[in-house]
């Protein structure tokens, strides 16, 4: 399985952690092509330099737009329908908007508010609104399948916001951290080094734990200040060990009155959450009505979570939990070539090593369009291409 662990002992940013995933590796020109399909009417333009932050060279990202310096508030709605209508990948709408929820309830408890009446400020602007998106094309990019992170630095002073001067951590931030259950450690600075937008990505995505991993890439992004300290954050990309049996959670519910169009809206949902399987299963309920079971497997850590997501986003007035365990196998991903080009193919491993491989479909595809052959000619290159990785060590 692929996971990342973000490194924050100087704190997140909407920046700096875009900056990191294009450190460790995401590519500028597929970052652009993916905002190009946002279709906003406002230019971008995007720099990344090499900077030094103390002892540590980093990737500074700054980003401008022609929106000026007052952009328009926005609301949930309006940000959800600009990123809907979007030509994004799904998942990609899906992370996206699940971190705009988040923010939009943290800011809701602050102000007293409903969600529906929420305004953004700074957080609407553009530059956030591609901070975020940019978020959850990197991770897609990297398929990170489940998200880490450290303990945040808890500084003090204040910030002057559009809501006027407020301490630190600002109340949206401190309350995104606190329904994510986020672990602070307490740190001597005046200056905000947790910012409403990196407290969104790592609210909505990340569990507070440092996971046991193998270590495959490294991305470092650079805050806009210097401090006494590198101001800097590590993003670490890797795979989990094969683990012979996990503790899980399988989390069902039964429904039988809503709109069927909804079940693959919601599927998205909970895999961008964190679900590690989503199934559903057709059966007969009450006065022999059809219905559909909804089953989801998590890590216990996603169990409140997820239960959450599917009471809001579905019809069912509770859902039932069993503990349960799971055995599975290592994963990874290799780049084959073949004569209609590469291919990525997925590595089954048992214990260190390969004993199956499968060439992903997607590529598949785009290479027999593209070459205009059958599939399942390219599909059977790339298995000739990856059958003598098999016995081999990961």
């Amino acid at each position: 399985m692929n996971i990342a662990y973000c490194d924050c002992f100087s704190g997140i940013s909407g920046d700096m952690f875009l900056a990191a995933l294009l450190d460790a590796g995401l590519p500028l020109g597929h970052l652009k092509a993916q905002w190009e399909r946002l279709r906003l009417p406002q230019a971008i333009e995007v720099k990344v330099d090499k900077v030094q932050r103390g002892a540590v060279q980093a990737s500074l990202l700054n980003l401008n737009t022609t929106e000026g310096k007052h952009p328009p508030e926005r609301n949930l709605a309006t940000i959800n329908e600009l990123i809907e209508e979007s030509g994004l990948p799904a998942k990609v709408k899906v992370t996206s908007q699940i971190i705009f929820r988040q923010l939009a309830e943290a800011e809701g408890r602050v102000h007293g508010l409903p969600v529906e009446e929420i305004h953004f400020h700074e957080v609407g602007a553009l530059d956030s609104i591609l901070d975020i998106t940019g978020a959850a094309i990197g991770l897609d990019y990297f398929e990170v399948d489940k998200l880490y992170s450290s303990a945040l630095p808890w500084s003090s002073g204040q910030v002057v916001s559009q809501h006027g001067t407020l301490p630190l951590p600002a109340p949206a931030t401190l309350e995104l951290l606190r329904q994510a259950g986020a672990r602070m450690a307490p740190l001597q600075a005046e200056v905000e080094l947790v910012t409403p937008t990196g407290a969104a990505i790592l609210a909505a995505l990340a569990t507070f734990e440092q996971p046991l991993m193998r270590i495959t890439g490294v991305g470092v992004g650079a805050g806009q200040r210097e401090l006494a300290w590198p101001n800097v954050m590590r993003f670490v990309l890797g795979e989990t060990e094969d683990t012979p049996s996990q503790p899980m959670v399988l989390i069902e519910t039964n429904i039988d009155d809503m709109n069927p169009q909804i079940f693959g809206h919601v599927m998205d949902k909970l895999f961008t959450a964190g679900a590690l399987d989503v199934y559903f299963t057709p059966i007969h309920m009450k006065k022999n009505r059809p219905g559909i079971m909804l089953s989801v497997i998590a890590h216990c850590s996603d169990e409140y979570t997820l239960a959450r997501l599917i009471m809001e986003e579905t019809s069912t007035l509770g859902v039932r939990v069993q503990s349960i365990t799971r055995h599975e196998a290592g994963r990874a991903i290799q780049t084959v070539n073949t004569s209609y080009g590469e291919v990525p193919v997925k590595l089954k491993l048992l214990e260190g090593r390969i004993v199956q491989v499968s060439p992903e479909y997607d590529d598949c595809a785009r290479l027999a369009a593209k070459n205009n052959v059958p599939l399942i000619q390219v599909y059977r290159a790339a298995l000739n291409a990856a059958d003598e990785l098999v016995g081999k060590s990961k």
